[in-house]
């Protein structure tokens, strides 16, 4: 069995509730096929890549069988470094919205383990932890795991590349022999084969295999901007490169429903196509598409396959997609029936590397496009207006206007440049608008960067007590390394934050540097603890 829609699972409606509210309209790949057979009770071994959505095609039956009356542990989940762990647990959070009296707790090495202790003993059935801090709860017997029905190891092929196979084992041989067992890989290499050999039972192999296809008549290109950047950049380009249609692209249909609000809301003709809509309203959005009653249709990937139009000019990813097939089919939307097309990403921050996986899958360039300025909107709309007077010149018939112009001058004492200039004001405006700044995280073609190029192989990994549930920011980071430590910007690198947690990548030659003279610190009122990523842990 695969699954084509949610709503088709037999699984609890506090899950389908969070489901929804998540924006999840279409099962990926991975989640058609894997859900089901999990929910059926089978061993799995699931093949695919990161950012595919296998997060979600393990935990959403995983959590299914989970009993919120028994405090007990009843499954974990196994990740290699603290990073995905964190990762995971965010996601397991969020499908556990409405399912009341599920309670879930990532562990990791790098974070006091008598905070997890005490959480442990309040009762939690699902931990998602790293597998050496697992162990460590065990032989401690703070983690109980006599009771664990599932066990999933999340990128089994890296946990193995980092030593990890022994405390696996461990760990596998501790848990019932009736548990259910889910294994998550990009790859099957012989030491993955031999795992599954010996501690899964008649494992159902699942792997996605992705489709070849061309993009090579559609101009692709990035732009790093950040979320609250997105409409005010999303506009500009509308306006300089003026595309008879456009299509852009969210991975919600309440963004769908909200964008299309804020462009209405600016004067853009814009409407919305996705699946909760009804096969008529569908209809409808599409023949004033056609028809360019509207010249901008916002839309989500189910509805992706349905635009079947030769005279998209431009396709716009607001979000980029959870899967790299997803971007194809995107921007295949354009360059239709032979002609060019043209097509823009936005991303920032950890999208990047999705970009560089949807490079190596596509086989394409794509290129670096900056954020168009307001000079740039001016001069096109300036352009266009010109345009628009020559053809009416052109045209000729203005005898009535000339007159009025002719009466005018006559009566007011105002040059005729003067009231040219006016006129345009008046038909254009004259609004004020901000630059928009670039800030990098990553880019270029030699690694990340944040301001400036840096190496992954000079970089170590920090992490910080401190996050967005203490109304942290990158630059208050940023900030107070610099402030407090004196060391430059140019030797710290990307700075992801957490709700409870924020990891930077520093200069190997500043790490010592920092970690002592920031110790004990504190940011916005919080007393900070930083200490070297322990990656293994």
């Amino acid at each position: 069995m695969e699954i084509t829609n949610f709503n088709e699972l037999e699984i609890n409606q506090q899950i389908k509730k969070a489901i929804e509210d998540l924006g999840y309209e279409q099962p990926s790949p991975i989640q058609a096929k894997a859900i089901p057979v999990f929910l059926e009770g089978h061993d799995i071994i699931g093949q695919a890549q990161t950012g595919t959505g296998k997060t979600a095609a393990f935990s959403i039956p995983m959590l299914n069988q989970i009993d919120p009356s028994d405090k007990r542990l009843q499954a974990i989940i196994l990740c290699p470094t603290r990073e995905l762990a964190i990762q995971v647990s965010e996601e397991v959070r969020k499908l556990t919205k409405y399912t009341h009296g599920i309670k879930t707790l990532p562990i990791y090495g790098g974070q006091p383990i008598d905070r997890q202790i005490k959480a442990l003993k309040g009762g939690v059935q699902v931990i998602i932890g790293t597998p050496g801090r697992v162990i460590d709860h065990i032989n401690r017997r703070t983690l109980k795991v006599q009771d664990v029905k599932i066990v999933v190891l999340d990128e089994a092929d890296e946990m193995l590349d980092m030593g990890f196979r022994e405390d696996i084992e461990t760990i596998l041989k501790n848990v019932p022999e009736s548990r259910q067992t889910a294994l998550f890989s990009a790859t099957m290499p012989k030491s993955i084969l031999d795992l599954t050999d010996k501690y899964q039972k008649n494992p159902v192999h699942i792997k996605v295999v992705r489709k070849e296809l061309t993009v090579s008549n559609i101009k692709q290109f990035y732009i790093e901007t950040k979320k609250a950047n997105k409409l005010e950049v999303l506009t500009r380009l509308i306006d300089v490169y003026n595309p008879k249609l456009t299509v852009v692209f969210t991975n919600t249909k309440k963004g769908a429903d909200e964008l299309v609000s804020d462009l209405q809301a600016r004067g853009y003709g814009a409407d919305s196509l996705h699946g909760d809509m009804k096969q008529i309203q569908r209809d409808i959005v599409m023949d004033k598409f056609r028809t360019s009653t509207i010249d901008i249709l916002v839309a989500t990937d189910v509805a992706a396959r349905g635009i079947d139009i030769d005279d998209v000019e431009c396709v716009i990813n607001y979000e980029l997609p959870q899967d790299e097939e997803y971007y194809v089919h995107r921007i295949g939307r354009t360059g239709r029936a032979g002609r060019e097309g043209i097509a823009f990403s936005f991303a920032f921050g950890r999208e990047m590397r999705k970009l560089k996986d949807i490079e190596r899958y596509t086989k394409s360039k794509i290129m670096k496009h900056s954020i168009p300025t307001v000079n740039d909107v001016e001069q096109k709309k300036v352009s266009q207006f010109f345009e628009t007077v020559k053809q009416t010149l052109d045209e000729g018939n203005f005898a009535k206007q000339l007159q009025w112009v002719e009466d005018f001058l006559n009566e007011e004492d105002y040059s005729l440049i003067d009231i040219c200039a006016a006129i345009v004001k008046t038909s254009l405006g004259d609004e004020e608008k901000q630059e928009i700044k670039e800030e990098k995280y990553f880019s270029g073609e030699n690694g990340r960067e944040r301001n400036r190029k840096y190496s992954d192989s000079n970089m170590i990994r920090l992490f910080l007590n401190v996050g967005r549930n203490q109304k942290i920011q990158p630059k208050d980071i940023l900030g107070s390394i610099a402030g407090e430590t004196g060391v430059r910007g140019k030797h710290i690198g990307n700075i992801d934050v957490y709700d409870k947690y924020t990891f930077v990548d520093v200069d190997k030659s500043k790490a010592k540097t920092i970690i002592l003279k920031m110790k004990n610190r504190k940011i916005k009122g919080n007393k900070l603890n930083i200490e070297r990523a322990n990656r293994k842990r």
